[in-house]
């Protein structure tokens, strides 16, 4: 009778939901289709990297081709990695074929290593400036400051670089999936890659779009640029989804609307520090002020201000040039 209690489990398991990955006080995270039948994406929480999140707080995504899966933005580690891949796989039993990481954070793509150890012959693509940056150093730092914001990454494998190039305006198809690439020169940083999933209408935007959480722009970025760039997505749109790196992801309005809002209250309010010669942070009670809206994404309260100085200080050295 063994035998039958077996079969009996194995059936019950079948019909039975896969449990989603709890990340305690975050919720359970699993991937949902959105959009086009073959593309799914699964939400991290919109805030910052923790120990209660253990460094997940992206968007990974996965595109379902006729053989295997493409795969976007992994994750930050080798634990949240491990986890992607199991919800990965219970959506697909089909291989990874192929992974895009969209720039050179790691919160984005140090899960790669885990992919590509059950794939090691899947090329991972990303923008040349990125594959050069992160290793010359761009890596250990943001290792570094993972370490320290979730605890969690020491002893752990931690990076697979990118090892195949993708640069502005190519097209590149994978098991029937057409992606076109489009790379900012300098926005979110100057590593950045957008994807366009063409069989879907999918635009894929990485850090460029964030919704309900703020991160940092560093000296590789900028806020003017990231701006021009997403005014040229609001003007040009035509895609039917739009997945932001971090927030949920929706139509044009919804969701690249609010960041492009919050950018140009930000430079809107710098400029008028700086043409009545004032400093930057003499308009920031205004500046708060205008944002109702934004004052409850996740750090609001340490970013904001940065983020004020940094788009003052590049309106002065445009005004220099």
């Amino acid at each position: 009778m063994e035998w039958i209690r077996g079969v009996f489990l194995m059936l019950l398991a079948a019909v039975l939901p896969l449990s989603a990955w709890d990340l305690g006080k975050y919720g359970e995270r699993k991937f949902e289709r959105i959009g086009a039948g073959n593309v799914w994406v699964m939400h991290g929480p919109a805030v910052e990297p923790d120990k209660a999140n253990g460094g997940f707080m992206n968007n990974p995504a996965i595109i379902e081709g006729k053989t295997g899966l493409i795969v976007i933005d992994p994750g930050g580690n080798y634990r949240v990695g491990k986890k992607v891949l199991a919800e990965i796989e219970k959506v697909s039993k089909k291989p990874i074929l192929a992974i895009l990481n969209t720039h050179k954070h790691g919160d984005h793509w140090f899960a790669n290593i885990v992919l590509a150890e059950k794939y090691p012959k899947a090329p991972i693509y990303a923008h040349p400036n990125m594959i050069r940056e992160v290793k010359a150093g761009e890596a250990d730092k943001w290792y570094g400051i993972l370490n320290r914001l979730t605890g969690n990454l020491d002893g752990t494998k931690p990076y697979r670089f990118p090892d195949h190039e993708l640069k502005d305006g190519q097209t590149i198809t994978i098991d029937g999936q057409t992606f076109k690439i489009f790379h900012p020169k300098k926005a979110h940083t100057d590593t950045d890659i957008l994807i366009e999933h063409v069989n879907s209408k999918t635009l894929f935007l990485g850090d460029n779009v964030m919704k309900n959480r703020l991160g940092g722009f560093d000296d590789s970025s900028s806020i003017l640029g990231n701006i021009e760039l997403l005014e040229g997505i609001m003007k040009k749109g035509g895609y039917t989804l739009y997945v932001p790196g971090h927030g949920p992801s929706g139509e044009l309005q919804e969701t690249v609307g609010p960041f492009l809002s919050y950018l140009k209250i930000l430079r809107d309010e710098a400029k008028k520090a700086y043409e009545a010669d004032e400093e930057y942070y003499t308009v920031k009670k205004e500046t708060i002020a205008r944002m109702k809206e934004f004052q409850n994404w996740d750090a609001f309260g340490h970013q904001m201000g940065k983020h004020l100085g940094k788009v003052y200080q590049e309106i002065e050295e445009k005004d220099m040039e």
